[in-house]
């Protein structure tokens, strides 16, 4: 794994302002209240570990279904007006699982937005994609995938950005990462995410995110094949469905925490 860990002060990090799609939203990842958790609530309470109780504040402005056009339309002109020390910038992910999506074009986009972000805030933290080789439905856009990450990496270089690398992030290529839609993070999984990204920011994490899974056991061909069925008849045709008639999982959804917050 690349070494992405950056030396930052422990009490540089007061303020956290999240932008991105259902990933960053927390989707898999259900909480008590109804709404969702995820990697970036599950980092905010690790950074806010760092400092005197109530000090530390956070937004979440991630919205699930959001293209990178949308995110950076909507979601960073908030950010930037909010002026936290760190960003967590997660976009782009949706439109390379479109047809005939261009991960070059998609890069270009951006881009602009993480220039436009850099010259805002404190540190910007990029994600690159998963990934995806085990992954039913999304194995065959790992060629694109693999050059969005390329690129990723790129302008994180060209602008001084830490990077939180999914892609090499082996834990999450098991089955339990994955909540049962198979498209989203499971409580697990975004609890390693968290970790990983504590972990390039500079933080002690209280458990290794790419420490092996328990040992399980086999599953038949025919547990397999139920579990297909089912998938495919509860996720796999809604999503479908939803893209044809041009609608989106995030439609009529508001940012769950819209400003910078004490946690």
């Amino acid at each position: 794994m690349a070494d992405d860990s950056h030396s930052f002060s422990k009490n540089t990090i007061g303020s956290y302002a999240a932008v991105g799609d259902s990933f960053t939203e927390g989707v898999g990842d259900p909480g008590p209240d109804g709404t969702f958790l995820g990697w970036a609530d599950r980092l905010a309470v690790l950074l806010a570990d760092q400092l005197e109780e109530h000090t530390f504040r956070y937004a979440n402005l991630a919205v699930r279904g959001r293209l990178l056009d949308q995110i950076v339309d909507e979601q960073v002109p908030r950010a930037k007006e909010l002026g936290p020390d760190l960003v967590t910038f997660c976009a782009g992910g949706n439109d390379i699982l479109r047809p005939g999506s261009d991960p070059d074009a998609v890069a270009e986009r951006y881009e602009r937005a993480v220039t436009e972000l850099a010259s805002s805030v404190g540190t910007v933290l990029l994600c690159t994609g998963f990934d995806t080789r085990g992954v039913p439905v999304l194995r065959h856009l790992r060629g694109k995938i693999a050059t969005y990450t390329a690129h990723v990496r790129a302008i994180a270089d060209r602008h001084g950005c830490p990077v939180l690398d999914l892609w090499s992030l082996r834990s999450v290529q098991d089955r339990r990462a994955w909540s049962e839609d198979r498209l989203h993070l499971s409580a697990d999984g975004h609890t390693r995410v968290a970790l990983r990204a504590a972990q390039v920011l500079g933080l002690d994490v209280p458990a290794d995110p790419d420490q092996p899974w328990p040992a399980e056991e086999q599953r038949t061909p025919a547990e397999v094949r139920r579990d297909n069925i089912h998938w495919a008849r509860e996720h796999l045709v809604p999503w479908i469905g939803r893209r044809l008639r041009g609608e989106s999982s995030g439609d009529h959804v508001e940012p769950k925490r819209p400003d910078l917050l004490p946690l």
